[in-house]
């Protein structure tokens, strides 16, 4: 379990230094705050751990990282995600459990990464980053453009989840924990996402019928993915799942009905990072933190930088959580007027 993020001078973040993380993580604040660039800094780094050394690959670490960064950011070179601002260089810390994973780079550099030092080793797991975007129909062009195209649009995390679909359901026992998750996953479907292999395409089926899945909601679309890595096994438990904007086309009951799912596959292994700008997420995960005694650290965004709280001792300061309370105020003013 990743325990702690230290980083400086990384594209948007000045400097952050979150300790004591959990199983589930939350990071919340408003659009452009630095939310997703996080996760995808964090993400970069664990799929370099996990394709180091992985079957016949003979890459040094940091040839892996380089690509990792460049492919997942989309830079002209990787010292362009060093903060303009900045005097000194870029530089990540990953502790994963009590082993530390560190590298630094400055501006002008292309994509040789000289200083890093990994004491983690080679992972067997898998993490997953879920776009805030659905990827499902767009599955056949997100692995063209990148695959055989090899062009910028669709990043390393478009990508890594793409070929991750592809692989096929698994058979026989798997834990408990995932089989009971797949099933309220699918109560939630009130049907099944699956690819057809003649005609190269997901399809949504409810009984008898089957729907394209251009045509199939978004929020189903979303939850299929989760039931559909759970089935193949892509995840196990020692994943990290990166998840961006999980209130995206989702109403309150699914989100509520989703975060229940995630707190079970937390409790059996699995580590989640959250972004969100929802109320209703917030809310409910510390709902989740108060029922189950679970910390759940939070970083609130704000345009002064990041404060870390735990929703196991208090709901955060924020301005998300600020209007909701002030809009609840003014419906109960009105109320009594």
């Amino acid at each position: 379990m990743i325990t702690r993020i230290d980083l400086k001078n990384f594209g948007p973040i000045g400097q952050l230094d979150w300790q004591k993380l959990g199983k589930i993580n939350l990071v919340v604040g408003n659009n452009g705050s630095g939310k997703t660039f996080l996760l995808k800094a964090i993400y970069s780094a664990m799929r370099t751990l996990e394709e180091y050394k992985r079957g016949d690959d003979q890459r040094k670490v940091s040839e892996i990282l380089a690509e990792k960064l460049y492919w997942t950011f989309q830079p002209e070179k990787i010292g362009d995600l060093v903060s303009k601002q900045a005097d000194t260089p870029l530089s990540l810390e990953l502790t994963l459990d009590d082993k530390i994973f560190d590298y630094s780079f400055g501006k002008d550099t292309t994509k040789s990464i000289s200083t890093l030092e990994n004491n983690v080793g080679a992972r067997a797991s898998n993490s997953i980053f879920l776009p805030a975007k659905e990827v499902l129909s767009l599955h056949n062009i997100i692995l063209k453009s990148r695959d055989q195209d090899k062009v910028f649009g669709f990043d390393d995390t478009y990508l890594d989840l793409a070929r991750a679909l592809r692989l096929p359901t698994a058979k026989g026992n798997n834990y408990p924990e995932f089989a009971q998750s797949r099933q309220q996953l699918e109560n939630m479907l009130d049907g099944k996402v699956e690819y057809d292999e003649i005609s190269g395409r997901w399809q949504f089926k409810r009984g008898k019928q089957k729907f394209p899945i251009g045509v199939t909601a978004e929020g189903i679309k979303k939850i299929a993915i989760l039931d559909t890595l759970l089935g193949n096994r892509y995840l196990d438990r020692n994943s990290v799942v990166f998840i961006d904007e999980l209130e995206s086309a989702l109403h309150p009951v699914a989100i509520s009905k989703f975060i229940d799912i995630i707190a079970m596959l937390a409790s059996c292994g699995i580590q989640f990072f959250i972004a969100s700008h929802s109320y209703f997420v917030v809310k409910k995960l510390f709902l989740i933190a108060q029922e189950q005694k679970l910390s759940i650290p939070v970083l609130s965004y704000e345009s002064d930088g990041g404060q870390q709280s735990d929703l196991l001792d208090e709901m955060p300061e924020n301005a998300i959580i600020e209007e909701s309370i002030r809009l609840y105020e003014e419906e109960v003013g009105l109320a009594f007027k």
